[in-house]
């Protein structure tokens, strides 16, 4: 990542001091023992997957107006819109760079596809903000592009980096969509949570993001209650007030509970695929890793 440019060595160098969980590397690397013995190809895949997860949350910084990601300033708030657009485009021409001097075109595919799901899937969500008229399926078609979708990358660009079988390559994306979907439920849930995470509580209402536990909640009330709460949330979204009452409206509602039934559902089904897989290690591991995205605290 290093660079000519001082400017963009310092934000890079801030960048790494602040990195995640890495969740999608490390499914990469366990799809990929999965099916075989990890290469070199394999590394390219992880770090082109880190690269873009890393330019698509610069990118939200500034798309959902964020001062905070993972308890540290965002880029746009210490170095404001501008630079962050550029460097998220910086992070992206690196993996694309890293993919093609390596002639890594089913990877570049891969994870090319997963830029233009993202891209569509966060259009999508802006679009439907406007009227916060999401229905449960095109919450579940948002979700699968936004956040789905590069997992689905990962775990596919791993089977594809040791294995050259497009059915067990297709499998294994199918395996991480579902993944996917179940890992962005519970994130959902964490807006309603109690626990300090690394994003405030009630910042999905704030933003007038129509999560499940939400769209559940408003199909169970009655007219009038529904169109007090999405007059509260379209016009007072950001007032603590209109937070807390929205918060308790889902939990009368039983959005909490319908939001983890589903978010089970989910982690049932990527279970059930990930056991038409060769039964290893490595597949023990991922099988823990479901249980851990389910379990996590943030």
């Amino acid at each position: 990542m290093k660079s000519k440019v001082a400017l963009l060595d310092k934000i890079m160098y801030y960048i790494v001091q602040r990195k995640g969980k890495q969740i999608r590397p490390i499914m990469v690397f366990l799809s990929a023992r999965i099916w075989g013995d990890i290469s070199d190809s394999t590394y390219r895949a992880a770090s082109f997957v880190e690269l873009l997860h890393t330019a698509t949350l610069v990118h939200d910084d500034v798309v959902d107006d964020a001062h905070q990601r993972r308890g540290f300033l965002s880029i746009n708030a210490i170095w404001k819109n501008k630079i962050a657009v550029l460097v998220g485009d910086y992070l992206l021409s690196k993996g694309l760079l890293l993919a093609l001097e390596n002639e890594e075109y089913e990877l570049l595919q891969i994870i090319s596809k997963a830029v233009k799901e993202l891209s569509e899937g966060e259009l999508l969500q802006i679009e439907k903000a406007r009227k916060l008229d999401i229905e449960e399926d095109i919450y579940f078609e948002i979700i699968r592009q936004k956040t789905a979708s590069l997992i689905a990358a990962s775990c596919g660009a791993g089977a594809a980096s040791v294995i050259s079988d497009k059915e067990a390559i297709a499998r294994t994306v199918e395996f991480g969509e579902t993944l996917g979907i179940a890992y962005q439920i519970k994130d959902d849930l964490f807006d309603y949570g109690d626990t300090a995470i690394g994003k405030p509580r009630g910042i999905d209402i704030k933003e007038k993001k129509m999560t499940l536990p939400l769209i559940y909640a408003l199909s169970q009330a009655t007219p009038k209650e529904k169109k007090h709460i999405i007059k509260s949330i379209k016009k007072r979204s950001t007032e603590k007030k209109v937070i807390k009452e929205v918060i308790a409206f889902v939990k009368e509602k039983g959005g909490i509970e319908y939001a983890t039934s589903r978010m089970h559902e989910y982690r049932t089904k990527a279970k059930l695929l990930l056991r038409t897989f060769p039964e290893n290690e490595a597949r023990l591991a991922m099988e823990k890793l479901i249980d851990f995205v389910i379990i996590r605290k943030n």
